[in-house]
């Protein structure tokens, strides 16, 4: 990327995985040596409310929030939150959604944050092993193997068979 500092921001409901992809997507960027700041915005997350997360990252990081109109990445969990959040994205942004998944079978609907993540780190300069790593450090062993796949599957989705980026 020629930008200093990527915003990414992603969002859904309360109980699909927000947090817990920005802080695998937050981990993948700090394993890669990056400066790393995140934020949160819970809402009425306990009642499957909104939920959006930040993940900022680069050579120096000032600000742990991506500003209105500035996110370069935004990954949206459940397309009901898509026009909710689209003014976060900036002009020529990515938006990654569930609809980047259409056709793909997940071995649980639980792992689709994990999946998205492979849609995003395709276009991300963050190497393979450090989302790899990422998720293994976020995640339960019991979970992993069903993780990987799902994360797989994203990157083939995205275009992105194997190799780091």
């Amino acid at each position: 990327m020629s930008r200093s500092v990527t915003n990414i921001v992603v969002a859904g409901l309360g109980g699909q995985g927000v947090l817990k992809a920005s802080d695998i997507a937050a981990e993948a960027a700090f394993r890669s040596g990056r400066d790393v700041k995140k934020s949160e915005l819970h809402g009425m997350s306990q009642r499957g409310g909104s939920v959006t997360s930040d993940v900022r990252y680069g050579a120096e990081v000032l600000s742990p929030m991506v500003p209105a109109g500035e996110a370069d990445f935004l990954v949206v969990l459940d397309a009901d939150q898509v026009e909710i959040n689209l003014p976060l994205l900036r002009p020529g942004g990515m938006l990654i959604d569930p609809a980047r998944l259409e056709g793909v079978r997940l071995a649980s609907r639980k792992s689709l944050n994990v999946a998205l993540l492979g849609v995003l780190s395709v276009s991300l300069d963050l190497p393979e092993t450090a989302w790899r790593e990422a998720i293994a450090t976020h995640l339960p062993e019991r979970l992993h193997a069903a993780n990987f796949a799902a994360f797989e599957a994203g990157r083939a989705a995205a275009g992105g068979h194997g190799g780091s980026r």
